[in-house]
């Protein structure tokens, strides 16, 4: 019996493994054909398509956008030491609560390895002074930046911008 209960465990264990690694695989499929290639659209409609495999009651509360100028960017992105064309960003209306996505449209031909650099360099995942984020995320698409600074649905975020 007791042969048996160590066998069914290797087994199990095996499956497990198993299933770990094909899942990686299946991952490293699901990345964009071109991280070069610029995305088209009006940043709200991204930003809606971004968020749209979250469900409703998995979102941070009183989602709101609100577009990034002179007068905010160094609150939303941590620096003005940056140019860029257009940027939105998308907060809980709850300042409780540490979440905020940035969509930045960079200016053409911008270095956008360096502005990715400088944004993470720059942002604080505290500015919300009582809480903090957990993770804080930097990518692009061409010419598109996404900032992620929160501590949920950070996966399904970059998924979502990925998925463009």
């Amino acid at each position: 019996m007791k042969k048996l209960s160590i066998f069914l465990m290797i087994i199990t264990s095996l499956f497990l493994v198993t299933g770990c690694d094909s899942k990686k695989e299946e991952n490293k499929n699901d990345e964009p054909a071109n991280k070069t290639e610029n995305v088209e659209g009006a940043l709200e409609d991204l930003m809606t398509k971004v968020y749209e495999d979250i469900p409703e009651e998995e979102r941070p509360m009183m989602l709101m956008n609100t577009e990034v100028n002179e007068e905010n960017v160094e609150y939303y992105l941590g620096t003005t030491e940056i140019e860029y064309e257009e940027a939105l960003a998308s907060e809980s209306g709850v300042g409780s609560i540490p979440h905020s996505v940035v969509l930045v449209r960079v200016k053409e031909n911008a270095n956008v390895e360096e502005i990715k650099k400088t944004i993470k360099d720059s942002v604080n995942p505290r500015k919300w002074i009582c809480v903090e984020a957990e993770e804080v995320v930097v990518e692009s698409r061409g010419d598109l930046i996404i900032l992620i600074m929160a501590s949920s649905n950070v996966d399904k975020l970059q998924d979502g911008f990925n998925n463009l």
